[in-house]
């Protein structure tokens, strides 16, 4: 059941269109599906706001096939991250409008595209060595139902770059950065906006980057204010943390574009003092 699903249930209760034991019998349907190879949470829209993602690493491609379509069944919509060329051909074999976005390593599946909140995220990497990661966050972030604008291989050996595009930057409501080596160019944007920057380490580098702790290390010790990590080459996760950040900031602003003025107060009459005895 999606969270849709389950507010017309309630609605329909509440104009006696349904009863009270239809509803309680449709709220205690298994939570989940028992695929015997996994069991898939088709609950987790209802609890966060988006189907279960499915991880494709080290699964084989007819069971990210079957996952996949267990989840496109209850939900409409599916993302999976970290796909191989072989899972994302037996995917589209079954789902033909399947879309593979081979250098984010994805396979986004949906019947219609979600709606676009306003403002934007920006996805920033230092070079085209982060584009994989870059990219996944980007694609995770469009997926959920948000603007993108990508800003790619502006890294700090070469800063002119970076502030060569400023406005989109600044104008930007959360910012994924996304470096690896010694990891600098998340600080360097905290520095500049006064926006949530999620900072994602890569891999990428020399002998002494150590697969992506040198920038990890750099990015926990960053003295911009403001800075959230992620794991190691997580575009999907800090993807999905600034489309929830993009949420709030949508659902505070549709609120207060809902709410009723505040009535300017009254003028209060001046009261003359009275005359010295």
């Amino acid at each position: 059941m999606t969270l849709a699903e389950t507010r017309d249930l309630l609605e329909r209760l509440r104009r006696g269109e349904t009863t009270v034991d239809a509803v309680v019998r449709a709220l205690q349907a298994a939570p989940f599906a028992d695929l015997g190879f996994a069991r898939v949470d088709t609950h987790r829209a209802v609890r966060q706001g988006f189907p279960e993602v499915v991880f494709g690493a080290g699964k084989t491609p007819e069971q990210v096939a079957g996952i996949a379509a267990r989840v496109f069944a209850e939900h409409r919509r599916v993302l999976v991250t970290r796909a191989t060329l072989e899972q994302a051909r037996v995917v589209r074999r079954r789902f033909r409008h399947a879309v593979h976005h081979p250098v984010a390593r994805c396979l986004t599946l949906e019947q219609a595209s979600l709606p676009r909140r306003p403002g934007y995220i920006a996805v920033l990497c230092a070079g085209t060595s982060d584009l994989p990661v870059a990219e996944e966050a980007a694609v995770t972030a469009e997926f959920m139902g948000n603007r993108v604008e990508r800003l790619f291989d502006v890294g700090v050996a070469g800063l002119h770059r970076l502030l060569g595009r400023l406005d989109l930057v600044l104008g930007a409501r959360v910012l994924v950065v996304v470096a690896g080596m010694e990891g600098a160019l998340p600080s360097v944007v905290a520095g500049l906006v006064a926006r949530p920057v999620i900072a994602v380490p890569t891999s990428v580098g020399y002998g002494a980057s150590f697969g992506g702790v040198a920038a990890l290390l750099g990015m926990l010790n960053s003295c911009g204010s403001g800075v959230t990590v992620v794991n190691i080459d997580n575009g999907f996760g800090a993807g999905y943390a600034a489309s929830q950040i993009n949420a709030l900031a949508a659902e505070a602003a549709a609120a207060a574009a809902a709410a009723p003025s505040a009535a300017p107060p009254t003028p209060q009459p001046r009261r003359r003092p009275s005359p010295a005895r």
